[in-house]
């Protein structure tokens, strides 16, 4: 499988510079050709091939005065953009025909983009040098810091320049079956929350780190000062920064959240199940920045990739599974219950259950794996319960995450 490895990149002076007219020389091809094809589709002619449209805004473009500095930076870059342009559009028109998700047509990049882009392919000849440094064509040996090894020699190589301003180096590398991890005898099954971030089938309840909450006094404080600055002014650019950095940190710190828990379930179990919610209906309600600021889908999407990379077992049930109303004991459905009742009574066989703990051996049985709070199966048999959170049965009996203690 394809992976992606991002190190942070420093160029210095004369390598930003040239940087910034790669990125720049990138969104006027990649704008010129968005331009012609959009001129020709009011007009009715069909859509113009990417190799004449390689010849009109590159080749002959580079000759003439109002174009003529594209020649200033690797031919490469500006291909590149024209195949960005292409997947742009087959991803449009791929959505609008239902085999993928819908999204919008392409448009035109801006100077003031948040995120910018070049990608350096083979035929752009660039190398890391034997001092660790990524010599690219027409900018030069830039500093990288190595956090870690690449598991293979990349194929490509995208330099990305983000809102606050840092540079990044993205390479595309393919890994191999050697890194296949041992099996093991684990599965479980996670429900995704708010108060927790998530909850295991094994009675393991993870914290909710809440990062853009914890922030939110700092970036309130350095937005004011944002909007304080004369537009078009330097003061207001260093300001616009500032509040690029702390939204960064956010998102760096939620993301590195994500990577250690989803790699630690990955490595400790062998199957993991979790349930398809509908992140985006989600996003319109009064739990709209929690939301974002769980960050279920990316979470997902690392056990996911992480899975398929080292021979786990992926499985993704049904958002309209009952997983909060059936009780996981004896499989009755009792009904749907606010989001304030955490903690329910089984009308059936009257066992006292914990709203996400429940949940979670839910998900983990509609997946079909033989995972519950106690480490055995959820039915026909129950055993002694190991570890949980202990609940109280109607006639007395002590219960640990809804199974009975016995």
């Amino acid at each position: 499988m394809q992976l992606r490895y991002s190190f942070r990149l420093y160029p210095n002076g004369p390598q930003r510079s040239a940087l910034a007219r790669a990125l720049g020389c990138a969104r006027v091809v990649y704008d010129d050709a968005l331009r012609a094809r959009e001129s020709v589709r009011v007009e009715g002619a069909p859509f113009p091939k990417t190799g004449d449209l390689s010849k009109l805004l590159i080749t002959e473009a580079k000759k003439t005065d109002e174009r003529g500095w594209l020649g200033e930076v690797s031919a490469v870059v500006l291909q590149q953009s024209l195949r960005d342009l292409d997947t742009a559009y087959r991803n449009f028109f791929d959505g609008l025909k239902g085999k993928r998700p819908r999204m919008g047509a392409p448009r035109f990049k801006s100077r003031r983009d948040s995120r910018q882009a070049v990608r350096f392919t083979a035929n752009a000849r660039w190398k890391i040098t034997m001092g660790g440094d990524l010599s690219l064509p027409k900018i030069g040996d830039v500093r990288v810091k190595w956090s870690r090894t690449l598991p293979s020699t990349p194929s490509t190589v995208t330099v990305v320049k983000d809102a606050a301003g840092r540079y990044f180096a993205s390479f595309v590398v393919q890994t191999g079956p050697e890194e296949m991890l041992p099996e093991v005898a684990g599965q479980v099954g996670i429900d995704l929350g708010l108060s927790h971030f998530a909850i295991l089938s094994d009675g393991t309840k993870i914290e909710s780190p809440r990062f853009l909450r914890r922030a939110e006094k700092k970036l309130k404080r350095e937005q004011r000062r944002l909007a304080r600055k004369a537009k078009g002014s330097n003061n207001r650019t260093k300001a616009r920064i500032k509040v690029a950095r702390a939204h960064t940190r956010v998102a760096d710190a939620r993301r590195e959240f994500h990577h250690q828990l989803s790699t630690r379930i990955i490595r400790e179990n062998q199957a993991v199940a979790v349930e398809d919610l509908a992140v985006k209906g989600l996003a319109r309600t009064r739990l709209a920045k929690s939301v974002h600021d769980a960050g279920w889908s990316a979470f997902v999407a690392m056990l996911e990739y992480k899975a398929a990379r080292y021979g786990r077992i992926f499985v993704r049930i049904g958002r309209f599974e009952p997983t909060s109303q059936v009780c996981c004991v004896c499989g009755v459905k009792d009904g749907p219950k606010p989001l304030h009742v955490r903690v329910w009574e089984c009308g059936a066989c009257g066992v006292v259950l914990d709203r996400d703990i429940n949940a979670a051996v839910n998900v983990a049985e509609a997946a079909g794996l033989a995972v519950s709070a106690c480490g055995a199966q959820v039915r026909p048999v129950l055993v002694p319960a190991q570890r949980g959170e202990a609940g109280t049965h109607r006639d007395g009996q002590t219960t640990v995450a809804g199974i009975p203690a016995l």
